[in-house]
């Protein structure tokens, strides 16, 4: 059977990391190409399996690939394999296709960077640990493809480290991962007292015998995991700084790596969820606060690329918000999932492609016009722009608007807070998106007259070409086409019908209403009216989100300060009294006494004779008196 060489799709782009990284400068020339081509085997492997199982039943698209006893310890035995079914293979297609193309694109855009054989193997690790992340069978085996993904984002995000700045970034991402990681460490813990085991299969098993009580708390513990990698609420500090690395990093990272592993840990343990009604409301509460709070804070950024990360923070709430649905909502998120990592992609691509024109430029403020000296660019860009507004009929009107449909269904509160939320959240997307793209290609030229804009080599516009027709026809494909609701019933079960609490013609014309409005009015403001090139200070709410609604500061004041707090007095404690009254007192008392004993040996005879006599007579009196 192909799914037998599942074990390629890791093995392929890990050897190229290793191949690149072990070579050295022997791998300079050919580096980077070796790279993509085993990045594109991934592909083609992970295609071929795609097709064996279109051919395969349903319930036969499931299937284990055993690699080698791992961890035989006593009642323990987990075995290293790999798990090859519907959920999986999405992620594959999307990690490896989108993850090739970012490698095609890196051509050109990091050809004159003499580490670009460095860089190459990087984004082969990373894919490579993404595809373990996806394919793992046991909680185990995804949480070494957990941490090699946040090993290859901290390497990449800080890629030029000789920039502190960019140095800094890369720590705090990688810190603030640590963080979500504990919660993950601790959830396997609590699985494998509870189940005695950590694989999936065996896991979903034995929930329906565990207590609500220990269900919740590894639901929570994930929902803490996934809230790191994914980069929600409150974890969410890490994601705008991670701009600092290559733009083709960020691609990956927002597209197809990274922050969707959050989003396949909680929909991968739909059980434990199901079976713990207060950690799956959690889920959808934190996605209904990050679709917010990014959207807010991409409505202020200048900086083009820290304005999609906020889109990308924004847009993966939505997905986490439909995870924490329940069946109504799982195979939403990964639609969602899917089509954002296209048009995502695209849109960072083509601010790689603007900075590649406009001289390494990334303020807004000093773009307008782009339209005309960067044709290709700003088509697809363009057709990106207009698939995360939700559109009809590009790929964000199929999946987003499915999700807006989910938050209405239920009873009680419920669906009108969380309903609610997303449809506005819809209408802040279409404001600060439409304010992204009228401020880089329309209004004015704002540009100095020393940047000659300019559009990139094919190396770069292809993959965007690429990207920008699945912007545009992927999300019907998957709707009508190949429904991807059926193709994922094999592992989250037959959805019962749903009815929203409003008819589904009116919350659809109603995000369009939204939608509109946010789109007009950015035009109004941006496209139509002069952008001045210094920003206005702005409202108090504008202030706080150009600094992201202070999280930094709120981090600082929580954690940073009372950690510090805390480290300097158990040093106080370790220097003065651990060491000042235990150890140092000690010492200082041994060294006074041998300074008071050494004006005893002055070297005279007459002295050591009294020093005898006086112990002759001491003895003697002890004699005397004991007799």
């Amino acid at each position: 059977m192909l799914t037998d060489l599942a074990w390629l799709l890791v093995a392929l782009p890990l050897a190229g990391a290793a191949l690149l990284l072990l070579g050295g400068r022997l791998t300079d020339s050919f580096g980077p190409l070796l790279a993509t081509a085993l990045s594109w085997g991934s592909f083609l492997v992970g295609a071929a399996i795609f097709v064996s199982m279109l051919g395969s039943d349903p319930e036969a698209r499931a299937s284990s690939v055993e690699l080698w006893d791992w961890v035989p310890a006593g009642s323990i035995d987990i075995a290293a394999g790999l798990l090859v079914d519907p959920l999986s293979m999405a992620f594959v297609l999307l990690v490896t296709f989108v993850g090739s193309l970012i490698h095609v694109y890196s051509l050109g855009y990091m050809e004159h960077d003499p580490d670009k054989r460095r860089f190459f193997a990087y984004l082969n690790l990373f894919v490579a640990s993404m595809l373990l992340l996806v394919l793992a069978d046991s909680y185990l085996l995804l949480f070494v493809g957990w941490e090699g993904v946040g090993l290859a984002s901290w390497l990449l995000i800080g890629f030029w480290n000789h920039n502190p700045a960019y140095a800094t970034a890369a720590n705090k991402a990688f810190i603030v991962n640590r963080v979500g990681d504990v919660g993950l460490l601790l959830a396997m813990s609590i699985m494998l007292a509870t189940f005695g085991t950590l694989d999936f299969a065996a896991v979903d098993g034995a929930v329906s015998g565990a207590g609500e009580g220990t269900l919740t708390a590894i639901g929570l513990l994930l929902l803490l995991a996934a809230c790191g990698k994914s980069a929600q609420f409150p974890l969410q500090s890490w994601l705008g700084d991670a701009m600092a690395g290559p733009t083709p990093v960020s691609a990956l990272i927002h597209a197809a790596t990274m922050v969707t592993a959050g989003i396949y840990l909680v929909v991968r343990s739909h059980t434990i969820f199901e079976g713990a009604p207060n950690a799956q409301l959690a889920v959808v509460i934190v996605g209904a606060i990050t679709l917010v709070y990014g959207a807010i804070v991409g409505c202020a950024k200048d900086d083009m690329k820290k304005a999609l990360a906020a889109s990308t923070m924004s847009q993966i709430g939505y997905m986490m918000l439909a995870a924490g649905l329940g069946p109504v909502g799982y195979a939403f998120a990964i639609f969602h999932l899917i089509t954002h990592g296209f048009f995502k992609a695209g849109m960072f691509l083509g601010a790689g492609s603007v900075m590649h024109g406009m001289d390494d430029q990334v303020d807004m403020r000093r773009f307008g016009g782009l339209s005309t000296a960067m044709k290709i660019t700003w088509v697809t860009f363009g057709l990106g722009w207009l698939a995360i507004l939700g559109v009809p009929p590009f790929s964000g009107f199929w999946s987003k608007d499915k999700i807006i449909e989910a938050a209405f269904v239920g009873e009680g509160w419920r669906p009108w807070v969380f309903g609610l939320t997303a449809l506005i959240g819809a209408g802040i997307t279409a404001f600060y998106m439409s304010r992204l793209f009228f401020m880089t290609f329309h209004g004015k030229k704002r540009w100095t007259e020393d940047v000659h804009p300019h559009e990139s080599p094919l190396t770069m516009t292809i993959p965007m070409m690429v990207l920008a027709v699945g912007s545009a026809f992927l999300g019907l494909a998957l709707a009508t086409v190949a429904p991807i609701g059926t193709w994922l019933e094999p592992v989250f079960g037959p959805v019962e019908p749903h009815e929203p609490v409003l008819p589904v013609p009116v919350l659809v014309a109603a995000t369009l209403v939204v939608v509109a409005i946010g789109g007009i009015w950015a035009w109004l403001t941006y496209g139509r009216d002069e952008v001045p090139v210094v920003a206005p200070e702005g409202s108090a709410l504008t202030r706080a989100a150009r600094r992201d609604l202070y999280q930094d500061e709120l981090n600082a004041t929580l954690l940073q300060w009372p950690g510090l707090a805390l480290t300097r007095g158990l040093v106080s404690v370790d220097a003065d009294g651990i060491d000042g009254a235990g150890v140092g007192g000690l010492a200082r008392l041994t060294e006074r006494s041998s300074s008071w004993l050494r004006r005893a040996q002055n070297g005279y005879a007459r002295t050591y004779a009294l020093t005898m006599l006086s112990g002759v007579v001491v003895f003697l009196a002890a004699l005397w008196v004991n007799n």
